[in-house]
This record gives C-alpha cells, sequence and structure tokens, in this order.
C-alpha cells in the first residue's frame, strides 16, 4: 500500500464516530415474516405474489405471479421486455442464473444503423426492439422450480388486464408525457391513450386501466396450457406447450408481422430460435460472503470487481459516507465501471470476455495502486485484466483511442439523467422451503411499441448496443446477440446459505447503490430497512447504456442532508456535486435471518416498491 493510502485510512479512523450513527428510526417499518416473503415494485404486484404463496405456491411461483402483474401495471417494463434472475435452489444448494434477455433480429448490425444516420440504436420504436424474453423467462422459470399451474399465476394478471386495475399517477403521466411517440403507432394509441382526441390523451390517476388485447394473449397461453393437461401431459410439458405457441405459433407471427408492418427488424424465425438459458452465475468472496452476480451480458459483475479493490481498504474505519469513504468507493467503482464500458458483452458470441482477469484479486490490486486518494481522476480508463489470464490483449489499439472523458455534447444534465436512472423494477421473494428469488426485469417501457394485436409492449433494449468498436468491441449488434444490459440482480451467500436478496431498478446508478447497501449491512451493521434507506452517493462518471451513452465526468450526486464539510472536502477534490433529497435506491431486500428461522424485508422510502411478509 502506498504512504497515502495509509494516512488516508488514519485520518479517517478519527472521524470514523462521527459518521457511525446508526441505527436510526426509518421511514418505513421493516417488513418480517416466518413463512414466505414478497417484495416488489408495485403494492398491487405485491399483492399477487401473496395471493399466489396463500394458493400454496413457492417463493418462485409468487415470483412469476409477481413479474406478471408488474410486467401488466407498466412498472417500468412490460410483457415484451427482458426478465434477469438470480434463484437459490434449496434441494441442489445451488445460486441459478436466469438469462431471459430478448436478442437482435435478423439484419440488426452496426452498419445497418449506421446507413440510417443513428449514432446508437434508437431509444424508441420497432427498431429499438429485441426479441420478447419476459414470457420465455416467465414459463421457464415456472416449469423448472415451481409448484402451480400457469392458470393459477397469471390469474391476477389476467384479471387486472381483462377487467382493469386503477392506473398509479405515475404511470399515467408518462403515457402522457410521451404521447406524440405513442401517436406514431396505431396498435400503441389504442392500448395507451384511452382519451384519444381530448386535451389529456392518456389515462387520470386512479382510472381503471383495461388492456382488452394483453387479456387476450395471457387467455391463450392458458387455454393452451390446460389443453395440454387434459390431453394428459405433465405439468412442466404443458407449461412448455404455451412457451411453444407464444414463440412459435399465432403470437410470434402477430408480433413478427406487426413488428415488420411498422418498420421493424423482428421475424417469426427470431422468435423461434431465441431460448431462455439457465446459466452459472459469477461470484467473489467479500468476507465472509459469497456475492453472486449475472454473467457479463449484465452490468453485474461490475460490482463484483468493485468488492475486490474495496477488501483492501478498512472501510469501517473510515467512517459510514466520510469524504475518505466516499472517495474511496467513487474511485474504485470508476475502475471498475470503465472495464464494465470496454470488456462487457453477451459471451455466447466472440470475442471471449476477460472475466476470469476481470475478477481476479490480483488485477484488482494492480487496479488499487491506479487510484489517486488526493484528487479525482476524470480519465480514469479500461484496464488490461489479459495478463492475469496469461494472455495478451488483443485491442491494445482501441484501449488507446478509448474516450475516457465522453465526447462532451450538449446534453443536459436533466437529459442526461433521464437516460442514466432509466426503467427497470424488481422482485424479491423467498420461503421457508429455502427458495429465494431476487429478479430484475425490464424493458419495453411507455412508450413502448405496441405489437399489433397482442397488447404486447416491446423492449427497447437495442440502444444498450454501441456501434463503434472503439467503444466496446464486445457489444457490437448482430442478430441474434444480446446486448449488455444494466439489469443486476444480486444475492449473497453466508456458510453455503443465502442472507440476502436484492435488486434494484434504475439503469446504470444500480450496481453502485447495491454496492452500498451491501456495505451498509456488511460492514456498517445495518438492518435491511436501514440500509435501504440509508443515504447514498452516486458517481455519473461512467458511460450512460442509454439513449445519447454519455458521461459526466467527475460527477456526483450527494444526497441533501450530507454535511457542508464533506461536500466542500468531496469539490476540493475535484468533484462536481449535484444533490438529491433521496438517494437510496429504490432497493428492495431481503434477509433470511437463520438465528431466529424468520425473514427480514427491507424497500426503500422512495418510489412506490413494498411488499408483504407472513
Amino acid at each position: 500500500m502506498t504512504r497515502i493510502f495509509i494516512l488516508c485510512l488514519l485520518s479517517s479512523m478519527s472521524m470514523a464516530q462521527t459518521f457511525n450513527t446508526f441505527p436510526f428510526k426509518t421511514q418505513k417499518p421493516p417488513l418480517h415474516g416466518k413463512h414466505w416473503m414478497a417484495l416488489t415494485g408495485k403494492p398491487l404486484a405485491a399483492t399477487a405474489g401473496a395471493l399466489t404463496f396463500g394458493k400454496g405456491g413457492n417463493a418462485v411461483d409468487a415470483a412469476c405471479a409477481m413479474l406478471a402483474a408488474t410486467s401488466t401495471m407498466w412498472d417500468v417494463l412490460s410483457w415484451g421486455g427482458e426478465t434477469q434472475a438470480l434463484i437459490y435452489n434449496p434441494k441442489t444448494k445451488k445460486v441459478i442464473a436466469v438469462n431471459a434477455l430478448g436478442v437482435a433480429p435478423t439484419g440488426a448490425t452496426a452498419d445497418y444503423y449506421k446507413a440510417k444516420g443513428y449514432d446508437y440504436p434508437p431509444e424508441y420504436g420497432p427498431l429499438s426492439a429485441v426479441t420478447p424474453g419476459t414470457p420465455g423467462g416467465l414459463m421457464v422459470v415456472l416449469a423448472e422450480y415451481g409448484k402451480l399451474s400457469l392458470a393459477e399465476v397469471l390469474a391476477p394478471a389476467l384479471q387486472m388486464a381483462k377487467d382493469g386495475y386503477p392506473i398509479e399517477a405515475q404511470t399515467a403521466n408518462m403515457i402522457e408525457s410521451y404521447k406524440d411517440e405513442i401517436l406514431k403507432y396505431p396498435s400503441s394509441t389504442k392500448v395507451f391513450l384511452t382519451h384519444l382526441g381530448e386535451d389529456r390523451e392518456a389515462p387520470e390517476a386512479g382510472e381503471i386501466f383495461v388492456q382488452k388485447d394483453l387479456a387476450n394473449t395471457l387467455q391463450k397461453l392458458i387455454d393452451t396450457e390446460q389443453a395440454a393437461l387434459k390431453s394428459g401431459k405433465s405439468r412442466k410439458e404443458a407449461i412448455y406447450a404455451a412457451y411453444d405457441r407464444f414463440y412459435n405459433g399465432d403470437i410470434a407471427e402477430e408480433i413478427a408481422r406487426s413488428t415488420q408492418a411498422a418498420g421493424g427488424l423482428i421475424t417469426k424465425k427470431d422468435l423461434a430460435n431465441w431460448e431462455v438459458k439457465l446459466e452459472e452465475p459469477m461470484s467473489t468472496t467479500y468476507c465472509d460472503y459469497e456475492v453472486f452476480k449475472l454473467q457479463p451480458w449484465t452490468q453485474g459483475p461490475v460490482m463484483l470487481q468493485t468488492l475486490n479493490i474495496l477488501e483492501n481498504f478498512d472501510l469501517k474505519a473510515m467512517g459510514y459516507n466520510s469524504t475518505n469513504y466516499i472517495h474511496a468507493l467513487y474511485q474504485s467503482m470508476n475502475l471498475a465501471y470503465a472495464d464494465r464500458d470496454f470488456y462487457y458483452g453477451d459471451p455466447a458470441f466472440p470475442p471471449a470476455e476477460p472475466m476470469e482477469g476481470l475478477l481476479s484479486k490480483d488485477y484488482a490490486k494492480k487496479r488499487l495502486q491506479e487510484i489517486n486518494f488526493e484528487k479525482n481522476d476524470p480519465a480514469i480508463a479500461p484496464g488490461d485484466p489479459y495478463p492475469f489470464e496469461n494472455k495478451s490483449n488483443p485491442y491494445l489499439d482501441l484501449l488507446a483511442k478509448w474516450p475516457s472523458l465522453g465526447a462532451n455534447s450538449k446534453q443536459s444534465y436533466e437529459e442526461f439523467m433521464e437516460d442514466f436512472t432509466a426503467g427497470t423494477t424488481s422482485v424479491v421473494t423467498a420461503d421457508e422451503e429455502g427458495w429465494v428469488v431476487s429478479m430484475t426485469p425490464s424493458g419495453g417501457w411507455v412508450p413502448a411499441f405496441i405489437a399489433g394485436e397482442t397488447g404486447i409492449g416491446l423492449s427497447q433494449r437495442m440502444q444498450s448496443f454501441v456501434l463503434n468498436e472503439v467503444e466496446n468491441p464486445f457489444n457490437l449488434p448482430e442478430a441474434g446477440k444480446r446486448p449488455r444490459v444494466t439489469l443486476t440482480p444480486s444475492m449473497a451467500l453466508k456458510d453455503g446459505k443465502p442472507v440476502l436478496a436484492f435488486a434494484k431498478q434504475a439503469g446504470d446508478e444500480q450496481d453502485q447503490l447495491l454496492l452500498q447497501f451491501f456495505l451498509n449491512v456488511v460492514e456498517f451493521g445495518m438492518t435491511v430497512q436501514e440500509a435501504v434507506e440509508a443515504p447514498s452517493f452516486k458517481t455519473l462518471q461512467m458511460f450512460s447504456s442509454f439513449g445519447k451513452h454519455e458521461k459526466i465526468p467527475g460527477g456526483m450526486i450527494l444526497n441533501s442532508s450530507t454535511p457542508e464539510w464533506t461536500v466542500s472536502e468531496l469539490r476540493a477534490k475535484g468533484y462536481k456535486i449535484n444533490f438529491q433529497p433521496r438517494t437510496s435506491g429504490p432497493i428492495n431486500s431481503i434477509f433470511i435471518d437463520w438465528k431466529h428461522g424468520s425473514f427480514w424485508g427491507g424497500s426503500s422510502n422512495h418510489g412506490e416498491d413494498y411488499g408483504l411478509g407472513w
């Protein structure tokens, strides 16, 4: 360790008592349960999980019911989006990674989009769409690990679509704000603009929002399952019969037809060739915990990389949210995020991501040496993990050209933040059998293109690809390839048993706030409710995965309650600071209390996220 690093530790130790103020009275009470726990982005969707547990379902069944309900409620996602999950299976005592992200359609190449004048694939419309992943992800997870039928699990979502539900102000107002984009497509107009031609064309808050086409699509899946059961098929076979109808039958036909008619690229073959992948998760150790994330088609490993760097610090001695603590986390995250921005992509396609090197503890120590403990480095760039795999880096020429400071565009701070925090919800469940689920489903948010008569809003995830290999040679679009996404469920085990499931919404800020939540619990001894409400900070010094793919070098968001001396010290280190009154999430989390045989649930004190337990 460098001399300056030791001095930083010593100086921060003297300040530790100033900041270690927990426990504190939280604004929301923690949830408690003995038999099950269910948290998600909408209270009604949490009720869908509770109803499913009441039918005898396990945590997987409940998670699927909540996923269906949130997708029906347009909780910054819809049925044509994507689903990512980590599932702890108590029978095998293993963590399963679920990859239900859609893929680029036929003809979707960098040259295709460049020829149309795009710097990145568009944010909205049919050309932003990857193939739907959520229906397949839900049905595969349910078939493999659930107990109930598809009809039982989809019942709440079907009722909400068929009979309607009271739409929330947040979603209703979002529809109104995007109505110019919605009006471009008759199929979208039909679903979203319930008062077409009036001053306000979107639904009003509290209005009963009915989606008949979506209800018909869900009913088709249920009917197919029930017919298969009547013909003698097993529960699993019957669910897969419904899966086949969606991706190979009349639903797929209508998705492909309507998308192409509107200028999109998705073909029926693209839908038929797509499949859900059940994968090995990635993991690292921190203190006595084993932390799990998805593979590098998500940003998930960036948190693992950051933990590998941070284990070389005495974070507790620095003091919670002290100047040195924030600076150490900010710099460590930026090193990992620079690697994310250049090296992460779909591992099913060449070139192979150097993940062995990136997650090496020795590589983390090498990156640690690059930190300046006196000043922020706005030009932090990707490192070279290849020597830690005993290989030579084939992309040194691209690294030399990497735009570490971004494009310096005229995008406003407000526009940047809208892109940076776009989309996603979370679904977290656990039960007394030992099943634990952490999901971050997303995609197909308002103003999604509705695929014809299906009622399904397609994902806009194509925008997460880049078109220039200098930015990331691993994340260029081609048919059948998954874009590198921000979606990142989390799980932690201790002594071989699951203890934490946690997830959050909001684009590129997900892993940086999940990291701070985890440290709040592990380093500072907070309960999950304290940890999800505790003030966090945000770094804006990584490339947004959305819109114009910009960054704000030195950009930092602090909680409005941050002491003035901390703000002053951080500014002296070169940070450009903005403030938000709430910076903690929204995060949903479950702590499995093995000592007492119970669950603790925590949900941030802003947004509509919350849950139920029993």
